[in-house]
């Protein structure tokens, strides 16, 4: 990632004392995923300090590619709150969101994406290219990265090098 586009990223990070106890309970999640074979990603939504969604990755156990954490934890907002446009929810995602799920995040209007472990190769929030911040979209959410960052990328590595070493 260029060092222009991390310190953009930089410039919007707001700390609230809450980011690291929710983005702990994102990485739970994440653990629960490895454990079942899947990639560590956790994703946790919150609005008015309260949680109304968690899961996380679940594409090998649904044979759906669309089944990552912030996804499922967006349908199951969505259902929980009987709105499709979550204003006023934050949400809490263990690794930086995909094209896929940061454009889901736009579309959702969520006021906040807080994330921890920024990833080099699909990471649509300044790593690859810059979806949530995107100033030809209708609506840019506060983005703040590396809330507990090393944990959240200590999981991921570790999950890969186990199946590097399985394989």
């Amino acid at each position: 990632m260029s060092d222009a586009v991390r310190t953009a990223a930089d410039v919007l990070r707001m700390t609230r004392p809450a980011d690291d106890a929710w983005m702990r309970l994102a990485l739970d999640a994440a653990r629960d995923a490895a454990a079942a074979g899947e990639v560590p990603v956790g994703a946790v939504i919150v609005r008015d300090g309260s949680l109304v969604a968690c899961d996380s990755n679940r594409t090998l156990r649904d044979q759906d590619a669309s089944a990552h954490a912030e996804m499922l934890a967006l349908r199951a907002a969505s259902r929980a709150l009987g709105a499709w446009r979550l204003e006023g929810c934050s949400v809490y995602v263990t690794l930086e969101p995909c094209a896929m799920c940061a454009g889901a995040l736009v579309l959702a209007r969520v006021d906040r994406v807080v994330f921890g472990a920024w990833d080099e190769k699909a990471g649509m929030a300044g790593s690859v290219g810059e979806l949530l911040r995107h100033p030809r979209l209708n609506h840019r959410p506060e983005a703040r990265a590396g809330v507990l960052s090393d944990d959240c990328a200590r999981l991921v590595e570790d999950f890969f090098r186990s199946q590097r070493s399985q394989a």
